[in-house]
């Protein structure tokens, strides 16, 4: 338990203002124990209110102060809502006659409380007084065209129903400051427009105003009712007085209100969606009683005035909201026929800043960083994306003063004092980051928002609620316009288009390549069967032919020999090509057979059995560096490499020919460092170079495409135009590019690359 006497403004959250032990002097209090409702703890007031010692009641039951009608009320009202059944009209007969009471009553951890409050007047109001009394309010809160009128209204209304000298509507902000939107008062000095720091009313006392509707300090000069005995008997506890009505007040609340001004006080809770929107706060410059029955009138108009607070706000942000909607078309528009989502968010750049109203926009994909507007630099983007990630909340960051919290912010805070950011795939780096420029603002407060430091006699220091509230201006700078919650919802909404339309697109994507991926199949099959089955008669032709030649050459002229000669020669021809094609079926159906393999070694051996097949061709092989390891397919790799390199060597019509066979490393760089914290190894690039005859640049890619030859079918060497697209599926299938470059009569340079994964 924390000792209330050390509580100052330093710990005012810490208060246990919920177990104070006292209540006002304007009512009374009975805790009672049920079932037969045995008094077990009463408030020491109890003589000057009935007349009796609160020795005398302690131990007896209710049954000894109220008749049986008033008694089941009570008993009636434990059963049901209190909310619907409180207040209950009940006498007490004294020595005097019969004293009216206003009974409130509630039950609350294992004990049943009954609050008494006396009756000041002989008229009991009923059920069409309180129609009246609220039916005009309640009517013109409804027709008022906004927010802020309808809270001068609700502040007219209340100081007519019960005559305080001032009444405001006081709005909390989401960092628990409040400020005074509306007024209507008959004071010199007024508040309206004033801001107060959160610490005028700490949350503990916040939590207590959403449990109760209505507060009321009738004197703030009161002198607090003591409980008799001190705990509860039941648990041996202070009391919980939470829900009561006549629960006595922090002394550093009364102190406040003295230090105003404030004679009484009366505050009705604004509850929005469960939570405290603001207050109904009303001030007397003397002590004030407000009968129960206009409390209640009070209190009803701060309900209905509550489910009025969102219907106020949407009307206020429909027109914002008609905007974003139609900016989220547009989005949806551009983001359904766009590659990717950075396209669509590339193509609608204003539209990007006006879904929020910013200034900048910055665009992040991984490590590229698309800046709209004003916006930081890409050094300071990296790093403000690196601080934001942890905090962020359902895939949102905002805030209107970045620079509070992230010190680094002071420097670009002309540009990037409001931050709204959005995260699409921390897997792959998607965020969009919105900025608003810094506004210098005066901000009024009511009296040095600053805690007052006071000395006491024996030269101690305490913190006490500050003495003046007169009108105290502060600069505030580093701070940008608030994001509406509009705006924030807004973007929410945007993130869960971009992901669907990116889920949809990925499915469409996927039934793609599945189907491809079928197609494929199915044409390498139809090409291994096709060519298979093409073989058999082929070879009858070509046999044929050559019996034609044999049995029948005294029988054919020259004319009929060359025929048939032809048309070996074309059989041979087709079955190289229908070879070729059955080769590359089998390629692409063939599984990888991975392994470690010197490539050093490797081209060695390609290198000497080109040239035992080609002993009269005189070549300079160049390999200027040991080429590395790596795991592949041997056969294939071996393929590739011939492939290339004899290539070079047939199309190559110089007197001095030479070929080198090389590689890249990418200078040892290393790639970036991905969300994982590792980076992964630029994969070798290597290339054959010649100085050949060299390759038209209309021609480069046509040379890939299978059958397809540059010269006529005898020239350099003849050949059936496969080797290329057969290096280029091996290349491919190793998870590598192929590509080149070439001059006319200079040469060519083939570069390609092998899964990057599977390099060292």
């Amino acid at each position: 338990m924390i000792d209330v006497t050390d509580i100052d403004l330093t710990n005012c959250d810490l208060e246990p203002i919920h177990i104070p032990g006292m209540i006002q002097p304007h009512g009374i209090l009975l805790v009672l124990q049920e079932p037969n409702l045995e008094i077990i703890q009463v408030s020491s007031n109890i003589p000057e209110a009935i007349a009796s010692s609160p020795t005398d009641l302690l131990g007896k039951t209710l049954w000894d102060l109220l008749n049986e009608p008033q008694i089941q009320r009570i008993q009636q009202c434990l059963t049901t809502d209190f909310d619907f059944t409180n207040p209950m009209h009940l006498s007490i007969r004294c020595l005097d006659g019969l004293i009216d009471f206003d009974g409130i009553v509630h039950r609350w951890q294992q004990v049943v409380l009954l609050e008494l409050e006396p009756q000041l007047t002989s008229h009991k109001p009923d059920f069409f007084d309180f129609y009246h009394q609220v039916k005009e309010p309640i009517t013109k809160l409804q027709k008022a065209p906004t927010l802020l009128k309808m809270c001068q209204v609700a502040v007219q209304e209340i100081r007519r129903i019960t005559g305080f000298d001032r009444v405001m509507v006081y709005q909390f902000d989401p960092d628990d400051a409040g400020s005074v939107i509306a007024e209507d008062t008959n004071q010199a000095t007024p508040y309206l427009n004033l801001r107060y720091p959160p610490s005028d009313i700490p949350k503990q006392a916040r939590h207590l105003y959403t449990l109760n509707w209505l507060r009321l300090i009738p004197n703030a000069q009161y002198q607090p009712v003591a409980l008799i005995p001190v705990d509860n008997p039941v648990t041996h506890q202070p009391l919980d007085l939470s829900l009561a009505v006549l629960r006595s007040v922090s002394p550093l609340h009364l102190e406040y209100l003295q230090n105003m001004g404030v004679g009484a006080s009366m505050s009705i809770s604004l509850l929005q969606e469960k939570k405290l929107w603001g207050l109904i706060a009303c001030h007397h410059s003397s002590p004030k009683y407000i009968p129960y029955h206009t409390r209640t009138v009070c209190e009803f108009i701060g309900q209905v005035m509550s489910v009025e607070l969102a219907n106020k706000a949407a009307s206020e942000d429909s027109d914002d909201k008609r905007q974003l909607k139609l900016l989220q078309t547009q989005f949806v528009e551009a983001l359904s026929q766009a590659q990717s989502f950075v396209d669509g968010m590339v193509q609608l750049k204003t539209q990007l800043l006006k879904l929020v109203s910013a200034t900048g926009a910055v665009i992040c994909t991984g490590n590229q960083y698309i800046c709209v507007g004003e916006t930081p630099s890409e050094p300071e983007m990296r790093d403000l994306l690196s601080w934001i990630k942890p905090y962020l909340q359902d895939s949102i960051f905002a805030t209107n003063c970045l620079s509070k919290n992230y010190a680094t912010a002071e420097s670009f805070k002309a540009i990037a004092s409001g931050v709204l950011a959005l995260e699409i795939s921390r897997v792959h780096h998607n965020y969009i980051v919105w900025f608003r420029p810094e506004i210098i603002q005066t901000v009024n407060w009511g009296g040095n928002p600053n805690k007052p430091v006071e000395v006491s006699a024996d030269g101690s220091q305490k913190l006490s609620p500050r003495k003046s509230f007169d009108l105290w201006q502060e600069t505030v700078r580093g701070c940008a316009l608030a994001w509406k919650a509009c705006e924030i919802a807004a973007v929410a909404e945007l993130r869960s288009l971009i992901v669907g339309i990116v889920l949809r697109q990925a499915d469409e994507l996927a039934s793609m390549n599945y189907e491809l991926q079928r197609s494929n199949e199915e044409l390498d099959s139809f090409a291994y069967i096709a060519s298979h089955d093409l073989k058999e008669p082929l070879r009858g032709i070509h046999n044929y032919a050559n019996f034609l030649m044999e049995d029948y050459a005294d029988i054919l002229n020259e004319d009929g020999t060359a025929k048939l000669q032809t048309l070996v020669r074309l059989t041979q021809r087709m079955e190289d090509l229908i070879n070729s094609l059955l080769h590359f079926s089998r390629l692409g159906r063939a599984e990888l057979i991975r392994q470690r393999v010197n490539l050093d070694e490797l081209v060695q051996q390609v290198i000497n059995t080109l040239t035992i097949s080609r002993p009269h061709s005189e070549i300079e092989f160049r390999v200027p560096r040991t080429l590395p390891s790596i795991d592949c397919d041997r056969a294939q790799v071996t393929e590739l490499f011939t492939n290339l390199i004899s290539n070079a060597i047939k199309y190559n019509n110089k007197a001095q020919k030479w070929i080198e066979i090389g590689f890249m490393a990418g200078n040892q760089q290393q790639q970036p460092v991905n969300e994982d914290k590792q980076a992964h190894p630029i994969p070798y690039t290597f290339y054959v170079r010649d100085n050949g005859i060299g390759i038209l640049l209309e021609h480069q890619e046509k040379i890939f495409q299978i059958f397809r030859r540059l010269h006529g079918r005898d020239e350099f060497g003849g050949g059936t135009g496969a080797g290329l697209t057969i290096t280029r599926k091996i290349v491919e299938r190793h998870g590598g590019r192929i590509c080149l470059e070439s001059t006319i009569n200079e040469g060519t340079i083939f570069y390609f690359t092998l899964a990057a994964e599977t390099e060292v």
